[in-house]
């Protein structure tokens, strides 16, 4: 799994590291702040850093002994372009169980 979209999905699979970005979403954050609302250990929450670091969806910078981590959101613009092309198909979808509802209904 080598491609960034690939990449992307597989981390937001996790609903840990998903609530990490949406932490992270609000600003920078340490490790620890990234880890206090888990009841996991600090080798988990390390583990799910790295794969939010792999997939390019986080950042880690070097303030003295601290490494905060910060979103870096364009893997995600790239997910949401992918599943945006499927959403024409949901709503035609929708429109013709619409139409053929409201058909029935006046039958």
């Amino acid at each position: 799994m080598n491609d960034s979209l690939s990449l992307t999905f597989s981390a937001l699979a996790d609903p840990t590291r998903r609530a990490m970005l949406d932490r992270l979403a609000q600003g920078p954050a340490t490790v620890k702040e990234l880890a206090n609302p888990f009841e996991i250990s600090m080798p988990a929450v390390s583990k799910h850093l790295k794969v939010l670091e792999h997939a390019g969806l986080i950042e880690r910078g070097r303030q003295a002994q601290w490494r905060p981590a910060q979103l870096q959101a364009a893997p995600l613009k790239d997910a949401a372009q992918w599943l945006e092309n499927y959403r024409h198909h949901w709503e035609d979808n929708l429109d013709r169980l619409e139409a053929y509802l409201r058909q029935l209904q006046e039958e």
